[in-house]
Order: structure tokens, then sequence, then C-alpha cells
């Protein structure tokens, strides 16, 4: 199989380099391309691959295309090239304000939608799938095997595309911040310094993942366990409980009505 990036910016960087290094595809099956091909060429240098000047050398190239620009720039690669966007192959848009059925209302191929998170670049996390009416059974399992080299996979229905990108993809930038803060916070009150209360904070994520991923404890008996009547976790989550308030009630609504921003934006280029 043949894979195509449009695209190389963050997301698109993420993807060529997880499918390289879980062999998911070798060097030879890769092609890419980027507006500034510069881009492009400097991830060639680490994972091989073939760099394309035009987005239509890609898409003739490939069997499976992931289209990985910003939303808005979606409707004009597929306006484009949409005579070679052929009934064999699948394309794939990482974004969630563009739907398959927008992409399936100009291209006669199998179209999904594949939203990663920037822990897919560790092999691990989670990613979206999203299958248009017209995607094959065929590419449906294909597309499947392929990113289940770099995530677990979950298929999801459009309704919800939104909060779970929040959770899946938005979520690790959520919880770096909180972690930064928390990380401040002890440097600016404590003795302990910033390099120190770090690696303690990173070390601290990666067990809990682990304790997570194990099966070994839930969320709410992780708190259970470590929170001792009248200790020092409890009166810390006392204060959290206090001054957090609605804060992440706010976050999705926030990112709910970017969201309806955006898809207002694509609707209108769609006309879907």
């Amino acid at each position: 199989m043949k894979v195509g990036i449009i695209g190389t910016g963050n997301m698109g960087k993420v993807i060529i380099e997880a499918l390289i290094e879980s062999k998911a595809i070798s060097p030879s099956q890769l092609y890419m391309t980027n507006r500034t091909l510069d881009k492009a060429e400097e991830i060639q240098k680490t994972t091989g691959g073939n760099v394309k000047k035009t987005n239509r050398e890609v898409i003739k190239s490939c069997d499976i295309v992931f289209i990985c620009v910003k939303p808005h720039h979606v409707h004009g690669v597929i306006e484009e090239n949409r005579d070679d966007f052929t009934k064999d192959k699948c394309v794939v848009s990482i974004t969630s304000p563009v739907s398959v059925d927008q992409l399936q209302s100009m291209i006669p191929c199998s179209c999904a939608r594949f939203i990663p998170s920037i822990t897919n670049r560790a092999l691990s996390g989670v990613s979206l799938l999203t299958f248009g009416s017209n995607c094959t059974e065929k590419w449906r399992n294909d597309l499947k095997d392929l990113v289940t080299h770099i995530s677990t996979p979950v298929t999801i229905e459009e309704d919800v595309t939104r909060v779970a990108s929040d959770i899946v993809s938005c979520g690790p930038a959520f919880f770096s911040y909180l972690t930064q803060r928390f990380i401040n916070a002890a440097v600016d009150v404590t003795k302990i310094d910033s390099e120190t209360a770090t690696v303690l904070a990173s070390e601290m994520l990666v067990g809990l993942g682990d304790l997570l991923k194990k099966d070994i404890y839930t969320l709410p008996t992780l708190q259970e366990k470590v929170c001792v009547k009248g200790g020092v976790t409890g009166i810390g989550i006392a204060v959290m409980e206090k001054e957090l308030g609605d804060v992440f009630e706010q976050l999705f609504e926030a990112t709910q009505k970017k969201f309806e921003d955006d898809t207002t934006e694509t609707q209108s280029q769609f006309g879907v």
C-alpha cells in the first residue's frame, strides 16, 4: 500500500514519523508534499520516503491519501484534484470540522476521517475514525490495520466528533498545561527547583498512565487509595474542588463554539 501525506505540519509530521517508526509502512511506500517543500524535505532526511512537488503527484502515486491541512484548505485540495481521486483510492481527512459526507459529496472514492493524537508519536494512545457510507469494507479494514500500528483506533459517530477530539487530540495539551502550572506553583511556593519538579511530575504521569493501562485502579479508586481521611491529599483536593469551579464545563463550551464556527465555514465551502 502506497501512503500519501498532503501537508507536513505538526500532525502530518507526527503521522509520518509514527508510521515509519512502527514499520506500518516502509519509506519506499511513503509519498509526501507540503506547500513549503523545505518542510517535507527536512522530514525526509530522518524518515526517508518520497517528496513530490505537487498534491496531484502524491494523489496519483498513492492508494490512500491523508489530507493534513487546515480545515478551510481541505476543500481547495479536493476541488483542484477531484479528477485524480479515482474510485479505487481512499481519502482521509484528519480535521474534525470536515465531515466524511462533505468529502464524498465531491469525490467518488472511499472517504474517511482519522483524528490523531500527539500520543500516537509514541505509538500509544487513541485515534478516532469515522467512515463515509461509500467507504468500502476493504478500505475500512485496511485503514484500521494501518493506524493500529500507532494507536488504539476507536470508531465514533459524527455527533461526538468535537468532544471526542477534545479528549483525545486536545487533551494532551490541556493536561500538559495543568501539569506545567502544577510544577510552577511548586517552585514558586517551596524550595524545590524547576528541573527536579519537572522530573518528578513527568515520572508521576508516566506511572499514573501505567496504573490505568494495566487496569490496576480506576480514576475514582486511585483517588480513594491515595486520599487518607484528614491527610494532605484530601486537603489538596478540597482546594482544587473549590478553585476549579466549572473550568472544564467552560472549556468544552468554548471548544464546541469554535467547532460550530469552523463547521459553518466548511459548510459554506462544500455546500453541505
